[in-house]
């Protein structure tokens, strides 16, 4: 099943871009030891310019090998690349001598990246071999073979080392967000799944059974009463139905959801600074937190390019606070207006349900580029402290006494 990409990967590709840029500069250090080789040797002009140009063509060979990803094989296939490079490394030795010893090396690393590993190690040792018979033939003794077989070798495990790990870098980073988006793409299937089979039938019955009323009230008021009380039925049963759905969204804790942020905000590369320290709190309060929470990691992942994330919650005499916070989110600074709600409905919704809590919900941008959502509630809920509110919740809970069952009642006697 393809999986749509439903998070932004350009915010959360910071570490294969310090390891590219690591590899980078190491291969480009290393050139600079040659550059200086060469200079060292004191050659005409001629040699210097002819040495500068083989030197470019050969860094960018490498950088090929280094980073596959940059070279296509269809055009440019890895037996074609390692024989070129081959030619640059050996061939010159016969105008430059001494001064072109720093090239082998780096043969050595690509045959180990593009090789298989038994034809690899085999190219290994057989660049070094070649190197040791060419300074034999130049006149030098044990001491400078021995020195130019080990700088060889390091230079080409140096090269493989660090093209390799930049490589696994990038997949590692890769396959963790594919399975952020995987995760994702499964809840939303399960919720979808679950509101498909649970209430496609008692939507349709009460669809049908409400239809039904209407045609009857004006001719059969007894009839109409009937199938009004089984809408109302259907009705409960759809409520009950919705209740099962979301049953794991009700029945959270700040707590389990902190820890689920970090670990999936920790995936994808984003840092995360967390001080949650609210105490125990009601079952009530704890789910309402523990939903702005995973709301505001919504916004997180959909709405901004997010590299650092701070999350804060703590008590203050009756009231207790979360503020979350994070870089990314573009815009000016300042406090931000319902149309500038990086959350949209999802922002609305969740101050409509932290209002009727009797707590507040504010948005700001405390910096250009920032977003803080920040929310505080009372330990008792208007709805604990309320009669008023209990009766009218008592009331909804048993619809067979609701005003247009009285006045069908009425209508029978």
């Amino acid at each position: 099943m393809k999986v749509p990409r439903l998070i932004s990967t350009e915010a959360y590709d910071i570490a294969p871009r310090i390891a590219v840029s690591i590899t980078g500069a190491t291969l480009l250090c290393y050139f600079g030891v040659a550059v200086t080789y060469v200079v060292r040797a004191q050659p005409t002009r001629l040699q210097l310019a002819l040495g500068l140009v083989l030197l470019g063509l050969l860094l960018t060979l490498q950088i090929g090998h280094s980073f596959p990803r940059l070279v296509s094989a269809k055009y440019f296939p890895v037996r074609v690349m390692l024989a070129i490079q081959a030619v640059l490394t050996y061939v010159p030795f016969v105008l430059l001598e001494e001064a072109w010893l720093g090239m082998p090396g780096f043969l050595a690393g690509s045959a180990l990246l593009r090789l298989r590993p038994l034809p690899a190690w085999i190219c290994f040792f057989l660049v070094i071999l070649a190197t040791d018979l060419i300074l034999v033939e130049l006149g030098h003794g044990l001491g400078a073979v021995a020195y130019t077989s080990v700088a060889t070798g390091l230079t080409g495990i140096v090269v493989f080392g660090m093209s390799r790990l930049t490589g696994l870098v990038g997949e590692v980073y890769a396959s963790r967000v594919e399975l952020a988006e995987l995760a994702i793409a499964q809840e939303r299937l399960r919720f979808a799944r679950d509101l498909h089979d649970l209430l496609g039938y008692s939507l349709s019955t009460i669809t049908l059974k409400g239809e039904l009323a209407y045609r009857l009230i004006p001719e059969e008021h007894r009839r109409a009463r009937e199938e009004i009380r089984d809408l109302l039925q259907a009705s409960r049963r759809a409520l009950g139905d919705v209740r099962a759905v979301a049953q794991g969204y009700v029945a959270m804790s700040l707590k389990t959801e902190l820890q689920t942020a970090e670990s999936l905000l920790a995936a994808l590369g984003i840092r995360v600074e967390s001080d949650v320290e609210p105490g125990e709190l009601p079952s009530r309060v704890d789910a309402l937190l523990a939903t702005v929470l995973r709301e505001g990691l919504t916004n997180i992942l959909r709405h901004t390019k997010a590299t650092h994330c701070r999350i804060e919650a703590w008590r203050k005499n009756d009231q207790v606070w979360l503020v979350m916070w994070n870089d990314g989110a573009g815009g000016q600074s300042g406090v931000l207006s319902a149309d500038d709600d990086a959350g949209g409905s999802g922002i609305g919704n969740l101050r409509a349900r932290v209002e009727s809590f009797g707590g507040s919900l504010g948005v700001t941008s405390p910096e250009r580029g920032t977003f803080q959502l920040a929310v505080h509630v009372p330990l008792l809920s208007k709805s604990e402290g309320s009669g008023a509110v209990k009766v009218r919740q008592a009331a909804v809970r048993d619809p067979e006494d609701s005003a247009l069952v009285r006045v069908l009642r009425v209508g029978d006697r």
